[in-house]
């Protein structure tokens, strides 16, 4: 396919994740005042948004408390810089087996099942312009743990977040997540434009070298707007990748904890190393208003 280098880009920064990152950097945000202000942060170094995630303020965590989301979302939307707020809903979806031999009963440990409309709940009470679908469900990372999204949770969730008015990122972790994507727009249960997270290289879904991404790019409706990322090690080299492919870029500690080798990273330090990368390449990086006007986000 000839080149499509995207030259109006934007710039997402994941501020905290899910992950047991807490033990690996004294960087990663754990109660909401941390999450707001680096995510307040990132936005001052160019990200046009923030999607956040909370955490136990106590243990570290990951949480679904709303309490802690909608604390999370008033210390952004009051801070002296603007940006699109973008919270997770795929929490409510974690299954573990109890193991090879007795797979049941589930492991309480680390299971966490919710219905469609709990796992929505903190996005109807703060209502962001974004919110995070996982468009599938597959197996993550290492044991007997499982991302669980079947297709008539999927189907109520897109529901419910058109209904409240927040456009939803479909986070697209391999290919088939794609495809239903595009069955969940032909329903009209997402609405365009359609915004689309490519999630490269996480153990098991789609692995990030460049022909697997392309086959991922090339299956993304062309009217339809994409974003992209990798984790680790790769993590600081995709938005070179994303942005020629014609896409957006992600950046942030829920993906990636070093912005050098050996050198721990704040989430504004990512988004500054991005901004060099992409304005090197000669694209320019857009602000929240013109993000808003692209995806006809609703601001509140």
């Amino acid at each position: 396919m000839p080149l499509a280098m995207n030259r109006d880009v934007f710039i997402t920064c994941a501020v905290t994740g899910a992950g047991d990152t807490v033990s690996k950097s004294s960087h990663v945000p754990i109660t909401p005042k941390q999450i707001a202000q680096s995510a307040i942060d990132a936005a001052k170094a160019g990200a046009a948004v923030v999607h956040c995630h909370v955490r136990d303020p106590e243990t570290g965590a990951a949480s679904r408390r709303n309490d802690l989301y909608k604390e999370v979302t008033d210390r952004i939307r009051s801070a002296d810089v603007d940006v699109v707020l973008n919270l997770t809903a795929g929490m409510g979806g974690d299954l573990i087996f109890g193991n090879v031999e007795s797979p049941l009963p589930l492991n309480p440990k680390g299971t966490d099942m919710a219905g469609a409309t709990e796992r929505v709940s903190h996005v109807a009470e703060c209502l962001p312009e974004i919110c995070t679908l996982d468009c599938g469900t597959m197996n993550f990372n290492l044991g007997d743990y499982v991302m669980t999204n079947t297709p008539a949770m999927l189907r109520a969730m897109a529901k419910k977040m058109t209904d409240l008015g927040v456009r939803p990122e479909i986070e697209a972790f391999d290919t088939g997540h794609l495809w239903f994507a595009k069955q969940l727009a032909e329903e009209g249960l997402i609405e365009d434009p359609v915004l689309i997270q490519l999630c490269m290289g996480i153990p098991w879904g789609a692995p990030d070298d460049l022909n697997t991404f392309m086959a991922m790019v090339n299956n993304v409706p062309q009217s339809w707007t994409f974003s992209a990322f990798s984790i680790g090690r790769n993590a600081m080299a995709y938005p070179a990748a994303a942005v020629l492919a014609g896409g957006n870029v992600r950046v942030g500690l829920e993906d990636n904890l070093f912005v050098g080798k050996g050198q721990l990273a704040t989430n504004a330090q990512l988004v500054e190393k991005v901004v060099q990368v992409v304005e090197g390449m000669g694209a320019r990086i857009i602000g929240p208003e013109d993000v808003r006007k692209k995806l006809k986000l609703t601001k509140r």
